[in-house]
């Protein structure tokens, strides 16, 4: 057989020639390692060792200390031709079928061969003619890929559309001529590992399509059937998916997504984890999520002006796939503060409401209860109470967290009022932010004060990093603990420059990469970043893992190996880590040019 080498770029020029199919019911699913190097189970990955072989062939899972999965040959004894082989293999599962596939390997054949039997290892689907990938001693292969590093451009092998099918495999054997008897491949030359074959493979990226969609059933609650909604109102309904599992529920309102919410995260499995470069979920497992889910979702109305508004609300598979579970128009009906009582008359000039029955009958017939005499720096608004109501969201979005760039300027705007819906003027509202890494405090921000109406406007400054920003109102000046509270979250994204020389090259050329990452605090240690290639339209793919010094500035270099013409882009990204307070965030690409 051919003796095929792989490499990163080899990889992005078959995936240029493939055109990119629609993302609608498909997700990833990693094994082994995740694109940022993480432990990650494998699921659907089984290993079996050929009938009547040695008792040095190996099947190993270390992934879960950082390692592979290994097939292997020993190098203790001889091995037979078409008898000893070592497999782990992967099943898709009935509900779906495979649509790409990226896998990560290192292989060795450092036991040699003889004239009739050699080894070998290699990469296959059940298909026709299904390897795709090998390494055979006898023609002057001895190894493929870097051993230790997963993410060297050696290491990755992307499955050929035509070889896709309901398997992937890869063994390590020994193979050779059968008659007059099976010749046998040479015991006493091995690897460090005492290996004479082995494959490796550190990583696998799935990329799954489900066709059947979630389906919802008894739905109920305000939201399916109030003719006026008002405050939180919620909808109830059971759902179920044959494939991957029920993922989340999706709230829009007249046509603009207003609330995503993850239904059941099943103890974490049906938790996306993200850092795909074609936006599709990503999990740890073949069915994340549980297959029926009976769920309560609620929306806040007070965001919303009175009156009529077109809601809909899907249910979402894993794939996301979705099916309708309400359909209909609302009227919302919030009180404005017309004809609402007077704030009641106290001591410092203004009261604060009480729970009912436990201040003095008030003007209107409320109830109403004096400030302290000794309470020092007086009401905080005209109207103020420790019933008051704090409204809060992003301009830009209803979702609570926003997701924004380093140079942007946020706006938050909000109201304050009491229960009735009368207004508290002249309040001030304070801020705090809590940046987002392990182990940070919250900090002071500048606050707003609110309007006649209760309204307020609170742009944040520029170069932030990502964080939860916590608005705070006091119904008293020096009260300890804030009558109202409201959280939002700011999702930054790591902002990063990039420089490429030369930018035209030729097989045999080197490019050089330099840049920084712009935003601290930096980790002690750097950060780590990945450097990512495509041809092309095609998929983004990680070829390189390079750190940062203290300060941010990183470099690095590439190789080609193989002939032009060609065209590719490059970056750089950063993904979000708990020591660094911002999200994932990528470079502008450069482009290179190979003759």
């Amino acid at each position: 057989m051919t003796h095929i080498r792989n490499t990163f770029l080899a990889f992005t020029l078959l995936l240029s020639a493939v055109p990119a199919a629609a993302q609608a019911g498909k997700y990833h699913v990693y094994s082994c390692r995740t694109p940022s190097g993480a432990a990650a189970p494998v699921d659907g990955w089984s290993g079996t060792l050929a009938p009547g072989g040695a008792w040095d062939d190996y099947t190993a899972d270390t992934c879960p200390s950082g390692g592979a999965l290994v097939a292997a040959l020993g190098d203790e004894t001889g091995h037979l031709a078409q008898v000893d082989r070592a497999t782990w293999s992967f099943a898709v599962p009935p509900f779906a079928h495979l649509a790409s596939a990226t896998l990560t390997r290192a292989g060795t054949t450092a036991g040699g061969g003889t004239g009739n039997a050699t080894y070998q290892f290699w990469l296959s689907s059940p298909k026709i003619s299904s390897v795709f990938d090998q390494c055979v001693a006898s023609i002057g292969c001895k190894s493929e890929g870097v051993f230790g590093q997963p993410s060297s451009a050696g290491n990755f092998v992307g499955v050929p559309f035509e070889k896709l099918g309901s398997q992937l495999l890869f063994s390590a054997g020994c193979g050779g001529a059968t008659e007059p008897e099976p010749f046998e491949c040479p015991a006493g030359q091995g690897d460090p590992n005492n290996y004479a074959a082995a494959i490796y493979l550190y990583a696998a990226d799935l990329t799954l399509e489900q066709t059947a969609g979630p389906g919802a059933s008894s739905v109920g609650g305000e939201l399916a059937s109030a003719p006026t909604i008002s405050g939180t109102s919620d909808v109830t309904f059971t759902a179920t998916d044959p494939g991957a599992g029920v993922y989340a529920a999706e709230l829009t309102i007249d046509g603009a997504p207003v609330e995503t919410t993850v239904l059941d995260e099943a103890g974490g499995r049906c938790r996306n984890v993200g850092q795909t470069a074609d936006g599709l979920p990503a999990f740890l497992y073949l069915q994340p999520c549980p297959s029926s889910v009976s769920a309560d979702v609620g929306l806040d109305t007070s965001a919303l002006s009175n009156g009529a508004h077109h809601l809909i609300v899907r249910v979402l598979d894993a794939a996301g796939n979705s099916a309708p579970v309400l359909d209909r128009t609302i009227t919302v009906d919030n009180p404005t503060g017309a004809g609402a009582p007077p704030p009641s008359e106290g001591a410092a000039g203004g009261g604060i409401e009480a729970p009912p029955g436990t201040g003095a009958r008030g003007k209107n017939g409320g109830t109403s209860a004096s400030l302290p005499s000794s309470a020092a720096g007086g009401p905080n608004g005209r109207g103020a109470t420790r019933q008051a109501t704090l409204t809060a969201r992003w301009r830009r979005t209803a979702r609570t967290t926003l997701s924004s760039t380093f140079a942007r300027r946020e706006t938050i705007v909000g109201r304050l009022t009491s229960p009735s819906g009368t207004p508290i003027a002249g309040a001030q509202i304070e801020v705090s932010a809590t940046p987002a890494f392990a182990g940070a405090a919250a900090v002071a921000m500048r606050g707003a004060r609110t309007r006649g109406d209760g309204s307020f406007t609170l742009t944040l400054p520029d170069h932030l990093s990502s964080r939860a920003i916590r608005l705070a109102y006091r119904a008293q000046q020096a009260e300890p603990e804030p009558a109202a509270t409201k959280t939002l979250r700011l999702a930054v994204q790591a902002p990063l420059t990039l420089t490429i020389s030369p930018h035209v090259t030729h097989q045999g050329g080197t490019i050089r990469f330099s840049g920084r990452l712009l935003a601290g605090p930096i980790p002690s240690g750097g950060k780590p970043l990945i450097l990512e290639a495509r041809s092309g339209q095609g998929a983004w793919i990680q070829f390189h893992v390079v750190r940062t010094d203290r300060h941010g500035r990183y470099r690095s270099s590439y190789r080609f190996r193989f002939p032009g013409p060609a065209r590719y882009r490059f970056r750089v990204v950063s993904e979000a880590e708990a020591d660094y307070p911002f999200a994932t965030g990528a470079s502008p690409s450069a482009g290179v040019t190979e003759r």
